[in-house]
């Protein structure tokens, strides 16, 4: 297994986060350029993963506190840090609690969703609960990505057009050499893409269309030719959306049922930490029994 990057990058002094996302991190892989098969020389390295943090965290009530009245209630959803330079190579470095993980999942954001279809050679850490959430990935997949990736891939182009980058922004050459930002220009292509094999096939290779994306990357596209691109795809998705196989929603219940059993492998047993689904029937249940025997 190889090592992982936060565990790495907070020995050499490099980062500080709370010592359980050290400790409880679960899963890291390689995200942007290099996940999508179109990373040059000086790409960084995304990494995106998530960790664990102790259980009152996730289950505030054993802290005696209680959401929407308790004050100081400790909650975790993220450590992210830019610009991290270690041996040469520089990083960009997201590590999401479990909770905020899964909850982003679940509304097909196209960052998190994306962090666990990375192909095995882009993993650089995880444990066996990330293998879990990984062979369970499709669960998460409803039609509601394509609302998502659409609402992404608009913003994207938006800053396209609109967007000239600072004259000390590394991005800037491309700006003076392409006449716009080919990194966005890219990102819709990529998107949009992802988003009609996931309706289609209910998958998606993020390498699929890499030489596509280079090809935009590399400025061969002119910025009129990529608008009338997005627009056209945009008008098909309604077939695409209609034929899909995926569900309407989410499966809330299944993908509570997959973040229990994840958070048991890690905890333990969860006695006590959460009331089981038919708890309050089977109290009625007891009730009911003493009442008749009494009455008897």
């Amino acid at each position: 297994m190889k090592s992982s990057v936060t565990k790495t990058l907070h020995s050499a002094g490099l980062i500080k986060p709370q010592a359980f996302v050290v400790g409880g991190v679960q899963y890291e892989t390689i995200m942007g350029s290099e996940a999508y098969g179109v990373a040059t020389d000086v790409s960084d390295k995304d990494i995106y993963g998530f960790c664990i943090p102790p259980k009152d965290y996730v289950f505030p009530h054993l802290d005696r506190k209680i959401i929407g009245f308790s004050t100081n209630i400790k909650t975790f959803e993220q450590f992210h840090q830019h610009h991290i330079k270690y041996n040469a190579t520089q990083y960009d470095l997201t590590i999401f609690g479990i909770v905020k993980y899964f909850k982003l999942l679940m509304e097909n954001n196209p960052n998190v969703l994306d962090s666990i279809f990375t192909r095995e050679q882009c993993c650089v850490f995880k444990t066996k609960i990330a293998d879990i959430i990984r062979d369970n990935r499709k669960i998460f997949l409803s039609k509601k990505l394509w609302h998502s990736f659409k609402g992404y891939a608009f913003r994207q182009l938006h800053m396209l057009i609109i967007k000239n980058p600072d004259k000390d922004s590394k991005r800037y050459w491309m700006y003076e050499k392409y006449g716009y930002d080919v990194k966005f220009a890219y990102h819709v292509i990529r998107l949009v893409n992802e988003a009609e094999q996931l309706l289609k096939t209910g998958d998606t290779d993020l390498m699929k269309d890499n030489e596509v994306l280079k090809s935009v990357r590399n400025g061969e596209w002119k910025l009129e030719e990529i608008r009338e691109w997005f627009y056209d795809r945009e008008k098909r998705f309604q077939e695409y959306y209609d034929k899909s196989t995926l569900p309407d929603r989410p499966n809330e219940e299944a993908i509570t049922d997959l973040l229990l059993s994840c958070l048991e492998e890690y905890y333990g047993k969860l006695d006590g930490c959460i009331i089981k689904k038919d708890y309050y029937r089977d109290i009625v249940m007891k009730i009911k029994d003493l009442t008749d025997n009494v009455v008897r």
